[in-house]
C-alpha cells in the first residue's frame, strides 16, 4: 500500500495541468508545511526564524517544466534576487537549484549563460550554490555541467543520490575535484535496471558513500531524515576522527523540526532545506510521495478549525 502511495504522488508531481492550477490557487491544502511561502521576503522571515535557533539553510526558489529561454533566464533572474536577499540581509543560507530551471532541456549556452550569472552574483555575496540532482537520465548531463563550472567556480557543489547504481563510480570519479557534495538517498521513480528496488540495498549504498567522501576528506552533506542513517554517520565520524566542520546534516523544511533542533543542541551542523516560489505543486507531491504520515499531518491541517 505504501508502496502504491508514493507510485502516485509521484505521478501526480509529473502533472503539467495540476501544477498550473496549483500556481493559480497558492499554498493551499497544507503545501504551507513544507514550502516557506510564495515570495523572497516570506521566506526571509523563515529563514531569520531558523537563523534564530542554530539552523543553517539552503533557500531554492521552485520551478518545474522549464522549457523556454524567457522562463529559464526569469528562474536564474529569482535565484539571483535570494542570493542578495541572503547577502543584504546576512543570513547564514546557501543556495540550491536545479538545472532543468536554469534551461539544460533546451540548450547548453542557456543553462551555462544562467549559471554563470548565479555563480558569479553568489561568489560576490560569499553565498554556496548546490546544483540538486534530477531524474536518471539527466545525472550524467548534471554532473559534467557540475565539472565545467568546477572549473572557474569553487562555490558550486552538487547532489548524489545512493539509488543509482552508477554512485560509487561518481564518488570515485569526482574525487579529484575535492567536491562538496549533498548526499541523499534519491526521490524519483527508476527503473531497477538503474537503481536498487529494495531499500536495505539502497541504504546499504547510502552507508558506503557516506564513508567514502568523508575518508577521502571531503566536504559532506548527509541530507536524510533516517535516524539510522544520522547515527551511522556519528559512529564513522568518532572512529576516524573526522572534524564537525568536514560535515553537517541537512532535513527538510517541516520535517522532523524537533531533532534539528537537538541535532544542533549536540554540537552538528544542522542545514534545514528551505523552498519557495508559486510553483511549490511538483516538490509538495515529492513530499507526499516519501511519507504516508506527510499526507496525515496535510490532512490533519486542512480540516482542523
Amino acid at each position: 500500500m505504501e508502496q502504491l502511495m508514493r507510485d502516485f504522488f509521484l505521478f501526480l508531481s509529473k502533472n503539467k495541468s495540476l501544477t498550473k492550477l496549483a500556481k493559480k490557487y497558492g499554498l493551499r491544502f497544507g503545501a504551507s508545511r513544507f514550502v516557506a511561502g510564495e515570495t523572497i521576503d516570506l521566506a526571509v522571515a523563515k529563514i531569520r526564524e531558523l537563523n534564530k535557533n542554530g539552523l543553517s539553510v539552503t533557500i531554492d526558489y521552485l520551478g518545474e517544466f522549464v522549457d523556454n529561454e524567457k522562463e529559464a533566464n526569469e528562474m536564474a533572474d529569482n535565484s539571483i534576487v535570494a542570493i542578495e536577499a541572503i547577502g543584504k540581509h546576512k543570513l547564514n543560507s546557501q543556495l540550491s537549484l536545479k538545472m532543468t530551471s536554469m534551461g539544460m532541456d533546451i540548450s547548453d549556452a542557456v543553462v551555462m549563460r544562467n549559471m554563470t550569472r548565479i555563480l558569479d552574483a553568489a561568489k560576490q555575496h560569499n553565498v554556496f550554490v548546490t546544483i540538486d540532482m534530477e531524474d536518471y537520465s539527466r545525472c550524467q548531463k548534471t554532473i559534467d555541467i557540475f565539472k565545467k563550472l568546477r572549473e572557474d567556480y569553487d562555490n558550486v557543489g552538487t547532489v548524489i543520490q545512493a539509488y543509482l547504481y552508477r554512485t560509487e563510480k561518481d564518488i570515485d570519479d569526482l574525487n579529484s575535484l575535492h567536491p562538496n557534495l549533498r548526499l541523499v538517498k534519491g526521490a524519483y521513480k527508476e527503473s531497477p535496471e538503474v537503481a536498487f528496488p529494495e531499500k536495505k540495498d539502497v541504504d546499504d549504498n547510502y552507508k558506503k558513500i557516506i564513508k567514502t567522501h568523508l575518508l577521502n576528506g571531503n566536504y559532506t552533506a548527509i541530507a536524510s531524515h533516517d535516524e539510522a542513517i544520522i547515527e551511522y554517520t556519528k559512529q564513522i565520524v568518532k572512529e576516524h576522527n573526522i572534524p564537525n566542520d568536514q560535515f553537517e546534516f541537512q532535513m527538510l523544511y517541516g520535517i522532523r523540526n524537533e531533532r534539528q533542533l537537538e541535532l544542533v543542541k549536540e554540537g552538528y551542523k544542522m542545514r534545514v532545506y528551505v523552498p519557495y516560489g508559486t510553483d511549490w505543486y511538483g516538490y509538495f507531491m515529492r513530499r507526499l510521495a516519501e511519507r504516508p504520515a506527510n499526507v496525515a499531518f496535510v490532512l490533519k491541517g486542512m480540516f482542523k478549525k
